[in-house]
């Protein structure tokens, strides 16, 4: 079996969603699994809606309902060329909408709002298994509602996946093509929830991987990473071959062409991860997997922006134990991750892109010292083998930026990564630069 997920993108016309079958008709394996996100836009519209909503603006939310309604009823009638598919999408689309309009009677709290937001992805699965029932071709709809699902720590109970949808397959051996909704989950108290933004390549992640299948492949409208940004890069090249550690530090650091998730549950599972171009299906793509070394090579960068810097002078460091896990303790109870860090004797700088709890967080580290914060920083990463025993690439890096302001310099931290600190309106000349010296 392969998982072959689809993106917005990807079905975000009439026309995108009916060459879907003949892309996993063409991938040799006797069985699909299909994981498809929502139809592009469709997310943001279903966010504005739950905006108004939580705002009590029933009104508004009325008025951006009709406004999409407005758009499926435009989608299902290009899609479907019979009065018996146009039928069944009608009333599918009707039974959504209806219930997007039932919440203007209720009281609207996360719980619903989690509920609007998932709509997206049931729609768009819905129509296509539809699509496939009038052009007769056999499929079966798994809801991921019945065996996604993440825990009280929000997340994937992995056993509980794998068992579920192996039971769910099993009742359908003699089918070969199988579609679920990307994104969506129940979480342990049987809530309908979700993976947050992106995370329908972490379902196709983690069902692929806990399932063993051959391969999992997710479609995009980009041939694969590539080693640099192409939006601001001329002369970008796509790269034939990742570790998954080399994919997971370019997917965490800005390559948007994977969720950062993603790549760890196939690497535990050892299940290689392909990336693939709807738009040009002769393109070879990227294939991540455990086989691939890129020995004394740099291969990408990529850049992370929305960084805020944070700096704690203090006397109280020299020669202090326990003063690290302390000043981490603050970032672990408001549940803020920490992307870089660099310390010295009387000072220890670290980055973080949620801010939620910032001025919290400030209030508690005033406690051990001075706090600095500069905002509106990027994380430029540089992926490659960066392995101790290779000379050398830490100079070709910084002569590459020597006439830019470094805010920090992280190296050595991992054997793949060497991440620099620059303001935001010097990251385009960091990445211009980094690519004109490296490639």
């Amino acid at each position: 079996m392969k998982v072959l997920k689809f993106g917005g993108t990807s079905v975000g016309s009439p026309e995108r969603m009916q060459q879907l079958l003949p892309i996993i008709h063409s991938q040799q394996s006797d069985r699909h699994l299909v994981v498809l996100s929502a139809v592009s836009g469709t997310t943001n519209a279903l966010v504005g809606i739950s905006e108004a909503y939580t705002n009590g603006k029933k009104e508004d939310a009325k008025k951006q309902i009709d406004n999409l309604y407005a758009t499926y009823k435009t989608f299902i009638k290009q899609l479907f060329k019979t009065e018996d598919g146009l039928r069944m999408a009608t009333e599918v689309i009707d039974h959504h909408f209806n219930l997007l309009e039932s919440f203007s009677n209720d009281l609207f709290t996360s719980i619903e709002e989690r509920i609007v937001l998932a709509q997206g992805e049931l729609l768009s699965t819905t129509l296509f298994h539809f699509y496939l029932k009038e052009i007769g071709v056999s499929s079966v709809l798994l809801p991921a509602l019945d065996f996604m699902r993440i825990d009280e720590e929000q997340e994937p109970n992995l056993e509980y996946i794998r068992t579920q949808a192996s039971a769910l397959l099993a009742q359908h051996s003699a089918e070969t093509l199988f579609i679920t909704q990307g994104y969506i989950c129940r979480n342990a108290f049987g809530e309908i929830d979700n993976l947050r933004r992106g995370g329908s390549d972490y379902t196709a992640s983690l069902v692929g991987a806990v399932l063993q299948v051959e391969e999992i492949q997710i479609w995009t409208d980009i041939d694969g990473f590539h080693n640099n940004d192409p939006r601001y890069v001329p002369n970008t090249k796509p790269i034939a071959n990742l570790s998954f550690d080399e994919a997971a530090e370019l997917a965490y650091f800005g390559a948007k062409i994977l969720h950062p998730q993603s790549v760890f549950p196939a690497k535990r599972f050892n299940v290689p991860v392909r990336l693939l171009d709807t738009m040009e299906l002769s393109a070879p793509g990227t294939l991540i997997s455990d086989n691939c070394q890129n020995d004394d090579q740099i291969v990408a960068i990529a850049a992370k922006d929305g960084i805020t810097a944070i700096r704690i002078h203090s006397s109280r460091m020299l020669l202090a134990y326990g003063f690290l896990r302390r000043v981490f303790e603050v970032f672990e109870r408001y549940k803020t991750p920490i992307d870089m860090i660099t310390t010295s004797e009387v000072a220890v700088s670290l980055t973080i892109d949620n801010t939620q709890y910032l001025k919290e967080i400030i209030e508690e580290l005033n406690y051990f010292g001075n706090v600095e914060v500069d905002n509106d920083q990027a994380i430029v990463c540089i992926v490659g083998d960066f392995r101790n025993n290779k000379l050398g690439h830490a100079t070709i890096v910084s002569e590459a930026v020597k006439h830019l302001p470094i805010r920090m310099i992280s190296y050595g931290g991992s054997e793949h990564n060497i991440s620099l600190l620059v303001p935001a309106n010097q990251k385009l000349e960091a990445l211009r630069s980094l690519h004109s010296r490296l490639f």
